[in-house]
């Protein structure tokens, strides 16, 4: 059973009535229909993404990434950071208020930097522990190219991997871009060499995000997530839900 109603989106949130029903749609096909999950949302705020913000294409992924929380969370909220040299924001985006969130939050940021992922990634786990959940959690991370500090990154995805998350990265721009050469090592680092499960993935949307249909979006955003629950709870990771 969905952890937030079609009947409350209809009455709270119309606008994003669509994207629930097609994120139904892909959990179904993935298996995690019964799944719950904390999902949380990172944002690249580097000066290259001006672009996105502009054209709607943050907030349409943010709107889209809501309309999959409804469905493993039962707050109807995503906590969304956004950084660039370091943190610029952390805030969340809600199903009652969600309608042009993201330009209202970027309209208080200053300076957009450089490309810095790990202390977003902190951040989030920072989040994540303090919060005490014990569900798994999704973390949607958005960027338009590659780290200031490979290493850094690197070492923080291998860390997390013994905590119940993961960390699905989502590429905007050119896919043929040599800054995504990055995100492709880091989804393909070795098991168990240098982490005990597979607990990235990493996706482009091409240049245009807004092209990308919601249905297609999701199948990706969802496509390594059952394996890797899989994986974490043969490990131990991700806590096995009890049977009556």
């Amino acid at each position: 059973m969905a952890a937030i109603s079609l009947r409350k989106v209809e009455r709270t949130a119309p606008g994003l009535v669509s994207l629930y029903k097609a994120a139904a749609v892909s959990l179904e096909h993935h298996g995690l229909a019964d799944e719950e999950a904390a999902v949380y949302l990172v944002v690249d705020y580097s000066g290259s993404m001006r672009r996105y913000f502009k054209d709607g294409s943050v907030q349409a992924l943010a709107d889209r990434v809501l309309g999959l929380s409804a469905h493993l969370d039962d707050d109807g909220r995503v906590p969304v950071f956004f950084f660039s040299t370091d943190i610029d924001a952390q805030a969340e985006i809600a199903i009652e208020n969600h309608h042009g969130r993201i330009e209202r939050i970027v309209a208080n940021l200053g300076h957009m930097g450089r490309t810095n992922y790990h202390w977003a990634m902190d951040a989030v786990i920072d989040h994540y522990l303090e919060s005490g959940a014990t569900a798994p959690a999704l973390v949607v991370f958005q960027t338009d190219g590659g780290p200031s500090s490979k290493l850094a990154a690197e070492r923080y995805v291998c860390k997390a991997a013994r905590l119940p998350l993961f960390w699905q990265f989502i590429g905007f721009g050119d896919p043929q871009s040599r800054q995504f050469d990055f995100l492709r090592k880091l989804d393909e680092l070795a098991v168990p060499d240098f982490r005990p499960v597979d607990n990235a993935g990493f996706f482009h949307v091409g240049a245009d995000p807004l092209r990308v249909t919601d249905a297609e979006l999701y199948d990706r955003l969802l496509g390594e997530f059952p394996h890797w629950l899989r994986a974490a709870r043969a490990r131990g990771i991700v806590q096995v839900a009890a049977t009556n």
